[in-house]
């Protein structure tokens, strides 16, 4: 009877607070096993460690904080407490992951060959489907990153406003710096973004440059595409001078760099798969980049990352990454690079060359980069610890500026210690953080890409044609 009246009045009984702290804990124990269950997968690639630390002697981040969880050493044991419980919380293991540049200066420097990188992505993709992404990444990568058309007309959209956030500096690195006084832009020099991107050179249509001598098609990329077009036009012109057979597919999607370290699988699937289907419908040698991390990414985590694809999409897959390669790689190695500038002394210059990781570690590439600069009929001046990462590590610098900057500001006194006039580097990423260094230190040094250099040798020999 009493039952049935309390029924009858509305009310509802209360549940005890053990009673609801018992069950939540359930639930999280509940899922923690499922979380365990999915980092097992991981397991034999983790038991090539044998803890030897040789990763401390090589890690940039180690090197400045001295802490055993930012080394590889140390988060490959995170990933294993996971899979034997020890954590009821996976947040701050994840919060260590992420403190991590993804530079493969760890795997590069490893005796036992542990890839690093790869763990670390693919731990970072199974936390983030226990966890779930955040508000704000959803939107970046879900609604714009992954679909390009949208995401180069929003970009086209913000361009023209930049002038109101962000003002321009008169300094070499063609900086500008934030009007307000904002906890993530104020002690930034930023790299604007340009106000034409060099994908709206190409007018809606994919870019056909017919010539007798080796095929290339063109992964562009987003920085370049967006903050450093000239390097696009570079390239273009270096290949139209050596009669390259060249093509450019319009709305190329990011390379998923930035989607898949933050543990985003599903977009950087996607993006995969549009820039698949782009570059599958021409035949050529080679894919060239001019960013040291796009050609990485192609090379090593596109096909490393998606093995679970349908057999064909994996053969195409791998048949790009096999075609991909850097543009100075290209050039030192196809064409004759000498014949085609004379030397002048006036216009000699001293430059210095900062390897980005993707490139010389990830890759093996440094001397061609080298030779580009030098048949430029330039001085090369080597720095200090060339080969050191700059600090950049995409996310981690907006995440760790404070650490970002520390390592940053050391590249930046071994490049300033050459007397050099121009800093070069492959990568886009590592311009912009060396821009920002240099601008920091009020340094009268430009940066810039090797085929930028190149190039401006070729049209200072009144050789460059028009795109």
């Amino acid at each position: 009877m009493k039952e049935k009246s309390n029924r009858k009045s509305g009310r509802q009984q209360s549940i005890p607070l053990d009673s609801l702290k018992a069950t939540r804990k359930l639930k999280v124990t509940g899922k923690m096993q499922q979380l365990a269950r999915d980092v097992r997968q991981l397991a034999d690639q983790l038991a090539v460690c044998t803890r030897c630390g040789m990763c401390q002697a090589n890690c940039p981040l180690f090197a400045q904080t001295r802490k055993e969880a930012d080394v590889s050493r140390g988060k490959l044991v995170l990933i294993n407490g996971l899979i034997d419980q020890m954590f009821d919380d996976a947040k701050g293991v994840n919060e260590r992951l992420q403190r991590c540049l993804l530079c493969g200066s760890c795997a590069h420097g490893c005796p036992s060959n542990v890839n690093t990188v790869e763990i670390f992505l693919k731990a970072r993709v199974i936390i983030a489907q226990y966890l779930g992404l955040s508000f704000s990444k959803k939107i970046l990568f879900k609604k714009i990153l992954s679909n390009p058309e949208t995401f180069n007309h929003l970009m086209g959209m913000v361009t023209p406003f930049q002038k109101i956030f962000f003002k321009k500096q008169d300094n070499p690195q063609e900086t500008s710096c934030a009007r307000i006084a904002s906890p993530l832009l104020r002690h930034r020099n930023i790299v604007p973004l340009k106000e034409t991107a060099f994908n709206t050179t190409l007018e809606g249509q994919n870019l056909r440059i017919q010539g007798k001598s080796v095929k290339v098609a063109f992964f562009v990329g987003c920085l370049i595409d967006k903050a450093f077009p000239n390097i696009a036009h570079s390239v273009v012109d270096v290949l139209k001078y050596f009669d390259a057979d060249v093509f450019i597919p319009f709305n190329q999607g990011c390379c998923g760099i930035p989607a898949i370290s933050s543990g985003d699988s599903e977009t950087f699937e996607r993006l995969v798969k549009i820039n698949v289907d782009l570059f599958s419908r021409e035949k050529f040698d080679y894919l060239v980049t001019a960013c040291a991390t796009c050609s990485s990414t192609i090379i090593n985590l596109w096909p490393a990352l998606l093995k679970h694809l349908d057999k064909d999409l994996l053969q195409q897959i791998e048949m790009l990454a096999q075609k991909t390669v850097d543009i100075s790689w290209l050039m030192e190695k196809r064409f004759d690079l000498s014949s085609a500038i004379s030397g002048d002394e006036n216009n000699k210059k001293s430059i210095t060359y900062h390897d980005p990781c993707h490139l010389k570690k990830s890759l093996g590439i440094f001397n061609e980069p080298r030779q580009v600069i030098l048949a430029s009929g330039h001085e090369l001046k080597e720095m200090t610890d060339s080969d050191t990462c700059c600090g950049m590590g995409g996310t981690f610098n907006l995440q760790q500026y404070d650490i970002s900057s520390q390592i940053g500001l050391k590249k930046a006194e071994n490049i300033i210690h050459t007397g050099c006039s121009t800093v070069a580097t492959s990568c886009p990423a590592c311009m912009m953080q060396i821009s920002d260094m240099l601008a920091k230190r009020q340094q009268p040094i430009s940066v810039k890409h090797p085929v930028e250099i190149y190039a401006e040798a070729l049209f200072a020999n009144n050789k460059r044609l028009d795109l």
